[in-house]
């Protein structure tokens, strides 16, 4: 796994040990970065289950102006906290190791860029996560949020959550569905 593009392109990027980790391939990341690559310099990105923290990372080699990189595993905060420093990325990085839901409340911006969610496929984390962004005053009308989750999970329920369906990119195994709030 590498950066894809930008000041820290080519470089390559650790990963957390173990079988719940399943970091998103680089040919993935460059499709999911080609489609928000208006969206990201000078802004503000917040990656959710960061894992490795390789899209937080992408999103700074990208422009970014600040990522927040959130994980409540203690694996998962070492390696993104290396990468961070491999990179030289870590002085615009916020690193918290906790609760997604908790986390959230502690991010402390008048507006958010990009809010990328990876959580653990078929758990139901995105309902729960979308429960607190909704009241979250930093998720703007602007705010894009990226959902990363199995092909078959199903979406129909997001209009209840304040949010609709901008665009819904399909791969062989995996989907990103951007929303953004009605």
């Amino acid at each position: 796994m590498r950066v894809i593009a930008g000041t820290a392109r080519s470089l390559p990027l650790k990963t957390p040990e173990g079988l719940d980790v399943r970091p998103t391939t680089d040919r993935i990341k460059e499709t999911l970065f080609n489609m928000l690559q208006w969206d990201i310099p000078g802004g503000i990105f917040v990656d959710l289950f960061s894992g490795s923290g390789s899209i937080g990372i992408e999103a700074l080699s990208r422009g970014a102006r600040k990522a927040y990189f959130v994980d409540n595993a203690q694996k998962a905060i070492a390696c993104i906290q290396q990468n961070l420093a491999f990179t030289k990325m870590a002085d615009n990085a916020v690193v918290l190791k906790q609760d997604v839901r908790s986390a959230l409340g502690g991010i402390r911006e008048k507006a958010v860029d990009i809010v990328f969610m990876d959580p653990p496929y078929d758990c139901g984390e995105e309902k729960s996560v979308l429960a607190v962004l909704r009241d979250m005053p930093y998720v703007t009308e602007d705010t894009i949020l990226v959902v990363e989750a199995s092909r078959d999970t199903d979406f129909s329920w997001i209009s209840e959550f304040g949010f609709e369906i901008t665009k819904d990119k399909q791969y062989r195994t995996n989907k990103h569905i951007f929303l953004k709030r009605v």
